[in-house]
This record gives structure tokens, C-alpha cells and sequence, in this order.
């Protein structure tokens, strides 16, 4: 008999015992590889949930401190409008410190709602998700709390659905009551049966093969949520496995007697170390005792260990660094604004992921252009410049054509398709990257990429070249740059939304200056800059004159108007490094670096004289237009001559203002000088003197007695600014 035959009746004679174990190997290592692969989609949806509530706990606390930032009720109301307008909150309600609301924005959802720092406020079905923050007056004293919040109902769940992947259920006061579900009604009842035995981070599994896990609620999580995937375990699995052990076990019956001492011991051996195997041992080997068809086929499990163990080994060598990457990236992406660090972490984890020896971010900027941000590796061969270098114009290019169409590529690098200013290579892959809810680049809303990415509007590129080992990029590098482009989208995104929220906090919404809680840090700002280089430093305090006859003859909206077109004269007329604020009512306060008394008197008269000598028209009672004449009165100080502080400066222009009040208005004064003290410092030729004219100039620093000639009339005042003194070079504000 040849060992094929002798191989075959062994097989039939001892295929009880391995196919037993094979079976029993194969379906126990289905449904743990189904409960695993369950268990970690449950815990990335459950951090996707938790991630977007909390994002949206952060966008309702935002916008509750913005509303909390003004102190007039007229401001708190115009900045909740303004909110729910943007779509940041669907409804903003203050209270005053005994509970009850003192304003609320029209058309929000009813109440109770969830609180974001924990819990409903009562039992039941709770419609909207709120954030609160405390209202505080200058000196700190509670005056009530601000509360944002955007309704939770089936479109909120569906967007929870799309984040996680997962079957959402919201809870309403009880494990078995439902609120709100993404759940198809067949599987309903099984998944809330199945939810009350989901504790903590628990997964249960379902009557028909669906995993159940609860989220929440937590103080970082308030909302009761039930999450569920399907398995993915084959059907039928146990049947067809039963039939054939019970195939093999009456064959092997028939012949086990005769042919097992011939072929039960290598046999044994193989299955022995199979068993070892399905243990989870790697190491497990057979011994090669012949070179026949046993020796070959022992030879080759034995290689088959070895390499999947060294697969293995391989991958959770590399879901261990993946892990470490988006762990720390995480981290960065909560802790810090810097979007330059955030990109250059997305960077070399993509890199270090995939296996790239070089990449590059690029943005989109408001030219049309992509230019470089960050770049790795592409110093010598690639690059020869700085990142920021790196420009593709939108549709140029390997790049540009990614931005533009939003389809990512890989392949081999073709010098005929790429762009004058991209990297060069052997091979690549490039992923765009888009913020959600926007537009696409030829400027449709809301548009679906080709590549099923999802909607926004294209933020840039993120591109890697030369994987290691000369092979092309394949589907999973892709899949993996996908993943870093979507943190890069929102790191992008989220820096937008804080600088616009920082912006907002800064500026008057009326006028568009800043208000008087930048006044402080800038007028501080300003004297230790005037200090440090031995400059001036003039401020103005404006007062409009008779505003509220303008409020009781034509009514508040006509003395927003006033006050906006006055704004809109001053920033006319002052140089782009000086700048304007807004203090309250009709009170304005001007800070003009590098500039003395003498130039600060020409901006005086100049502001006089673009506000008196044209009437600003406001609607009438019968809805014409109709001129007010409006006329101001300014006073001046000067740093160091009338006071050697911030707030003392600004005290004595304040007192400058009420001399012009009193002179009659319509006029400009300056501050009378300090009083000199007693004792007198030895003169150092670094600081700023005054002339005998008792205006000071700036950039006067010879040391000495006072100067005795005839006053010289003041110079005409330079296109582009005030100072009647030398203006160095300095870096401009945004307005």
C-alpha cells in the first residue's frame, strides 16, 4: 500500500480526535474573533459618541460664554441671536440668580434639558442637550447662568450613527424606555432586552447575534445611549461543522482498527502541536522523522508556525505603534491650539505607520493655492526649500488635481502629470482633507466626493512619498492616510472655530472695534512696549456729544446707526497699527503708538472734523432717511508725560475729555502735565523729552535744558499716519 493510501486510511481511521479539535478550533475561534472584532468596533463608536457629544458640549459652553461675555443685557441678547443665527445653538436662555429666565431666543426646544456637566434635569423625555455657565458681574458676584443647547432628536441620532457606524438608541429614564433610535424595528426589542445587562464598558450579545453596549450617562458622556453591531459570524456554522465530525467519525470507525499503528504516530505528533496552535502557542513544532509525504507535509507546518508568528508578531508590533501614534495624537489634538505641531504629529504618525520615507501637509489658501505647512524627509533629493516653498496651484498637478476633485491617488510617480513646484519621487499617495459641512472646491454646498469620503469643503492635502522598500502604497496605506486626514481636517477646523471664538470675545459686535476688555491688555501691552524703546504712547478718550438726545428723538436702532458710522469714520482715519476700541455707550478710546501730543492733536482734529462736518442719515419716523449732525469731544494724553501708567494715562485723558466737555464741546484738550517732583533725576539721553511748546514730540533724545526757540508749526500729517515724529517699522493688527 503507498503512503498516499496508508495517509488516506489514517486519515479516515483517526479523524475523530483532529477533526474535533479542528471544529471545535474553528467555531470557538469564530465567535471570539467575532465577539473581538464586535468589542472593538463597540469601543471606537463608543469614543466616536463620546468625542461628538463632548464636541458638542464644547460648541454649547462656547457659545453660553460668548452670550456671558457682555455685560448689558442688549449685548447678551444680540450675541444670543447672532449664535442661533450662525447655527452654533438652537436655543440660548439667561436666568437671574433666583432660577427664573430673564431672556430666551424664540423657537428652542422645551424644557428639561440634558446638562452637559451631568444628567437631565428631571426624569423623562429630555429634547435638547445644554451647556451652562455662570453670569458674573465686574466684581465677580453670580447674577444668574447662560444656557445653550441644541435639541436631541432623530436627526441627532442619525449624526450619531453616521460618527460611530453603530446602531444608536437614546434611553428615556429607564433601561427598557426609548427616546429617540436608529435601530430597524425587527432588532429593537432584542437590543433593549439585552441593555440592562450592559454595565460599565460590558458587551452583550443579542438572541440574534447582535452586540449590545451602553454609553453613558457619565460626567463626560450625559446622554443614556444603547450602541449595537451586527455580527459577522457566518450562518449555519454549527451544523455544517457538526455533520462533517459526524461524517468523520463513522468512516474513521471503519478502518481506526487496522491502518493506526502505521499511521497514528506522526499523526499524533501533527495534531499535537496543531492543538498547541489553537492554544495560541507559535512556538509549537513537529519533528521531521522521514523525508516522505509526512516529512514534507511536517516541514511545512513547521514553516507555517514559524511565519505566522513572525506575521503575528509583526502586527501587534504595528497595532501597538499605531495605538502609541493616535494615542498621542489624541492627546495633542485636546491639550493645544498650535496647529503647526498638531500637523507635524499627523505627519510622522502617517509616516511612521506606513512605512513612507518622506510627506508633506499642504493647505489651501484664499489664492487658490496649496502651499506646504510641514514636510518630512524632503530635504536632498526632493526638496530644496523650506515647506512653506511647496506650491501647487488648485488643479495643477498630482495635488492639485486631489484638492480639486477630492479622489485620492497613489501609484508610480509620471514627471509628465506632475506639477513645476511638487516633490519628486518614485512613488506616492495623497489624501484630501475637507472640514464637514462645507463646500467642495468649485463651490457646491454640502457635496459628496467621488470616492465616498463624505461632504466639506477642501482644507488641503496630506501627501506621502517612497514607501520603504521600493513597493507601491496599497488600499491600506489609504485607508490609514484617510484616518490622518481626518484629524488633520479637524485639527484645522477646530483652530478656525477657536480663533472665530477668541475674535468674538475681543470685539464689539455694534461696531466692529475692540472692546473694553482688550482695551486693558492692549493699553498694558503698549506702555511696556513704549517703555522698553523709550517711544510715546498718546491716547484718546472719545465722548460723542448730546448722544442721548439722538436715543429720545429718533429712537435706539438710529443710535446703533450713529454709533456704527462713527466707528466706520475712525477707523478712516487712523493708521493701521493704531488702535480703536469701544468702552461703552458712546465712549471710545483710541491708543496711537509712536505718536506725541502734536500728532495725537492732528488725529483729534481730524476726527472732529470727518464727524462734524457730515450729518449721518438714520431712518426717520416715517422711514426716510433723515441727517443728525453729531459732533465729539476727545481728550488727549500722553505716556510718559502725563502719567507713567496704563490706567493713569488713561485716567488723564478721561480728564482732558471732561475740559473739552467743558470748553463746549466739539473740541479737543490735552492733559495738563504731571506735577515734576522734588527731586530730579540725571537726564538720560534714551528716553522721549518734551519741547518747550509743552506739546512732546516723539523720537526727541538729546538731554538738556528745554528748548528755547520759536515754536515751529506742526508738520502736514503723512498719508499713513499721525505721529509728527519718526515711525519705525512694525507689524500690523487685524481689524
Amino acid at each position: 500500500m503507498t503512503l498516499r493510501g496508508r495517509l488516506t486510511a489514517a486519515f479516515l481511521a483517526v479523524v475523530l480526535g483532529p477533526v474535533l479539535l479542528g471544529a471545535f478550533f474553528i467555531g470557538s475561534t469564530l465567535t471570539a474573533l467575532d465577539r473581538s472584532r464586535a468589542t472593538e468596533r463597540l469601543g471606537l463608536a463608543a469614543a466616536a459618541a463620546r468625542t461628538s457629544v463632548d464636541a458638542l458640549c464644547q460648541q454649547l459652553r462656547a457659545a453660553a460664554d460668548a452670550v456671558a461675555l457682555h455685560a448689558d443685557p442688549a449685548g447678551r441678547s444680540a450675541a444670543a441671536e447672532q449664535l442661533v443665527g450662525r447655527g452654533l445653538a438652537a436655543a440660548v436662555t439667561v436666568t437671574d440668580g433666583t432660577g427664573r429666565t430673564t431672556y430666551a431666543t424664540a423657537g428652542g426646544p422645551a424644557a428639561p434639558w440634558w446638562d452637559c456637566s451631568g444628567g437631565p434635569a428631571t426624569a423623562g423625555a429630555v429634547p435638547a442637550l445644554a451647556a451652562r455657565v455662570e453670569l458674573r458681574d465686574r466684581a465677580g458676584v453670580g447674577l444668574g447662568t447662560v444656557a445653550a443647547a441644541q435639541p436631541v432628536d432623530a436627526g441627532f441620532l442619525a449624526r450619531l450613527r453616521a460618527a460611530t457606524g453603530a446602531g444608536v438608541t437614546l434611553l428615556d429614564g429607564g433601561p427598557d424606555r426609548v427616546a429617540q433610535t436608529t435601530e430597524p424595528t425587527d432588532v429593537r426589542d432584542a437590543v433593549l432586552a439585552a441593555a440592562p445587562a450592559t454595565v460599565g464598558d460590558r458587551v452583550v450579545e443579542t438572541t440574534d447575534g447582535r452586540y449590545v453596549r451602553r454609553v453613558g450617562p457619565s460626567p463626560d458622556q450625559p446622554l443614556p445611549l444603547v450602541l449595537s453591531v451586527p455580527g459577522e459570524r457566518p450562518p449555519g456554522r454549527w451544523p455544517a461543522l457538526a455533520g462533517a465530525v459526524l461524517l468523520a467519525a463513522l468512516l474513521a470507525v471503519l478502518v481506526a482498527g487496522r491502518l493506526a499503528r502505521v499511521t497514528t504516530r506522526p499523526l499524533v505528533e501533527l495534531a499535537g502541536a496543531v492543538d498547541r496552535v489553537a492554544r495560541g502557542d507559535l512556538t509549537a513544532r513537529v519533528p521531521v522523522r522521514t523525508r516522505d509525504e509526512l516529512g514534507r507535509l511536517a516541514g511545512a507546518f513547521n514553516r507555517m508556525a514559524r511565519e505566522t508568528g513572525t506575521y503575528v508578531a509583526a502586527l501587534t508590533s504595528s497595532r501597538d505603534q499605531l495605538r502609541g501614534h493616535l494615542g498621542v495624537l489624541g492627546d495633542t489634538l485636546a491639550s493645544t491650539h498650535d496647529l503647526q505641531r498638531i500637523l507635524r504629529l499627523i505627519l510622522h504618525s502617517a509616516i511612521a505607520t506606513t512605512g513612507a520615507r518622506a510627506g508633506a501637509v499642504l493647505l489651501l489658501d484664499g489664492g487658490g493655492e496649496l502651499v506646504g505647512q510641514c514636510a518630512e524627509g524632503l530635504d536632498g533629493r526632493w526638496l530644496r526649500a523650506e515647506p512653506a516653498a511647496l506650491r501647487v496651484p488648485l488643479g495643477a498637478g498630482v495635488l492639485g488635481a486631489v484638492a480639486a476633485t477630492g479622489v485620492p491617488r497613489r501609484g508610480r510617480w509620471e514627471p509628465a502629470a506632475a506639477s513645476a513646484g511638487e516633490p519628486r519621487c518614485e512613488t506616492y499617495v495623497a489624501v484630501p482633507f475637507a472640514a464637514p459641512g462645507g463646500t467642495d472646491p468649485v463651490g457646491r454646498v454640502g457635496a459628496e466626493p467621488p470616492d465616498g469620503g463624505g461632504p466639506g469643503a477642501a482644507l488641503g492635502v496630506l501627501a506621502l512619498y517612497d514607501r520603504l522598500g521600493g513597493e507601491e502604497f496599497d488600499d491600506d496605506d489609504l485607508g490609514t492616510l484617510r484616518t490622518f486626514a481626518g484629524h488633520a481636517a479637524v485639527a484645522v477646523d477646530n483652530v478656525r472655530v477657536h480663533e472665530e471664538a477668541q475674535r468674538l470675545s475681543l470685539t464689539d459686535p455694534l461696531t466692529g472695534l475692540w472692546n473694553r476688555r482688550y482695551l486693558r491688555e492692549s493699553l498694558r501691552r503698549e506702555v511696556e512696549r513704549a517703555s522698553r524703546f523709550g517711544r510715546m504712547l498718546s491716547v484718546l478718550a472719545l465722548d460723542l456729544d448730546r448722544f442721548k438726545e439722538v436715543n429720545d428723538t429718533w429712537g435706539h436702532a438710529a443710535g446703533d446707526t450713529v454709533l456704527a458710522e462713527f466707528a466706520r469714520r475712525v477707523r478712516g482715519e487712523i493708521r493701521e497699527v493704531d488702535l480703536a476700541f469701544r468702552q461703552g455707550g458712546e465712549e471710545f478710546v483710541l491708543l496711537l503708538p509712536e505718536t506725541d501730543a502734536r500728532g495725537a492733536a492732528i488725529v483729534a482734529e481730524r476726527l472732529g472734523a470727518v464727524v462734524r462736518d457730515s450729518p449721518i442719515p438714520v431712518d426717520g419716523q416715517s422711514g426716510a432717511p433723515v441727517p443728525v449732525r453729531v459732533t465729539v469731544s476727545i481728550g488727549i494724553a500722553v505716556y510718559p508725560d502725563h502719567a507713567t501708567t496704563g490706567q493713569r494715562v488713561l485716567d488723564a485723558a478721561d480728564d482732558a475729555l471732561y475740559a473739552a466737555k467743558a470748553a463746549g464741546r466739539d473740541t479737543y484738550r490735552v492733559a495738563e502735565p504731571r506735577p515734576r517732583p522734588l527731586t530730579e533725576e540725571i537726564a538720560v539721553p534714551a528716553g522721549a523729552a518734551s519741547p518747550a511748546d509743552g506739546l512732546p514730540r516723539a523720537g526727541a533724545a538729546e538731554p538738556g535744558p528745554a528748548r528755547t526757540d520759536p515754536v515751529r508749526p506742526a508738520p502736514a500729517p503723512s498719508p499713513g499716519g499721525a505721529s509728527s515724529g519718526p515711525h519705525p517699522p512694525r507689524q500690523s493688527r487685524g481689524r
